[in-house]
């Protein structure tokens, strides 16, 4: 009996090694992958169509990794679904740091808008940076009797439902900055949703509509042509690009805030070395001066949060945004 004693003592022995070496080897491996990487080309997914921003930064950022590694950066466009096609390809996508997308304010929106999504923004993605904000702008037409937040707000408790606020979609940016307009203040402003930014800044130029929430790039425009008022900005501080316009925190609804924002995100279980490779080199790409340029261009604040901060700052958005979705019943068609 003494060898079959022995031979489960060897046995015995040998798992207990096997155990002990097979995370010291997993991580091994994972190392060396991230020290390899990246040895081939990468694929950045972009769940709108080619030509809004979300495939502007696409593209800076594929040029600055393409500078430092020497890799070709293709953009896939996924359009579709306010961005859930192109993030469903790339929740579902290996975890090897060679597929990439970049998402807008929407992920954090999507969850409560649509009832079943195919993947789980906090479970199937791992955060790379968050690298954008763009701030929005609360635009009156010139026949809409009030040239302050406080007049605009007391116009709307004495006309409860008959000022008409347009945005580019249900869902979108302006459309939820309407919304929250509403239930901080405790007013009636009735949406309108249009299929697009252009046609909804069109019918409240010509007066079709009282008010709309637009992008500070665009609402400057309008602004300088006096075809509409400004009343307040959407982020909680002033604007460099319009410093005398209030924001709507210091004009009555303190803790305002909505902002478009950008960022990078991997599949989940990306190793974190990868991830923090990434997160270096995006950062210190979009800190160069034609960056700096493409984001003026864009009316965008460069912000820089890590894939900690930013995963703090999805959590809080799909938070946030959720009870507004609940509030106002938002639908999307």
């Amino acid at each position: 009996m003494r060898p079959v004693v022995a031979s489960q003592n060897v046995f015995a022995g040998l798992k207990r090694l096997t155990c002990a070496t097979l995370p010291a080897l997993a991580l091994f491996a994972n190392n060396a992958h991230a020290q390899s990487y990246p040895a081939k080309p990468i694929r950045i997914v972009v769940g709108f169509a080619p030509g809004g921003p979300t495939d502007i930064y696409a593209r800076l950022i594929g040029q600055k990794l393409t500078a430092a590694w020497g890799q070709p950066i293709i953009v896939d466009a996924r359009p579709g679904a306010s961005g859930n096609i192109g993030a469903d390809v790339v929740a579902k996508s290996p975890p090897d740091g060679y597929t990439l997308m970049v998402p807008s304010f929407s992920i954090a929106v999507n969850p409560s808008i649509y009832p079943k999504l195919p993947y789980d923004v906090l479970r199937d993605f791992a955060p790379v940076s968050l690298y954008a904000s763009v701030g929005h702008i609360l635009l009156v037409h010139p026949s809409v009797p009030a040239r302050s937040v406080r007049e605009l707000l007391a116009l709307a408790k004495q006309k409860p439902g008959t000022l008409l606020f347009a945005s580019a979609g249900n869902g979108t940016a302006g459309h939820l900055a309407g919304e929250l307009f509403n239930m901080m203040a405790g007013v009636k402003v009735t949406h309108v949703p249009y299929k697009g930014m252009a046609p909804a800044q069109t019918d409240t130029i010509g007066g079709q509509v009282s008010m709309l929430f637009d992008s500070l790039s665009t609402g400057l425009t309008a602004i300088r042509g006096k075809r509409l008022h400004p009343l307040a900005v959407t982020t909680l501080n002033r604007q460099p690009s319009a410093p005398d316009i209030p924001t709507l925190s210091e004009s009555g609804l303190k803790g305002y805030e909505v902002s478009a924002w950008y960022g990078l995100l991997a599949p989940a279980g990306t190793p974190r070395e990868i991830v923090q490779r990434l997160y270096t080199e995006v950062t210190r790409g979009l800190r160069e001066p034609d960056a700096r340029d493409r984001f003026a261009a864009l009316g965008a604040e460069r912000v820089d949060k890590n894939p900690e901060a930013f995963g703090d700052h999805l959590h809080a958005e799909i938070a946030k945004w959720s009870k507004v979705v609940r509030a106002a019943g938002v639908r999307v068609e």
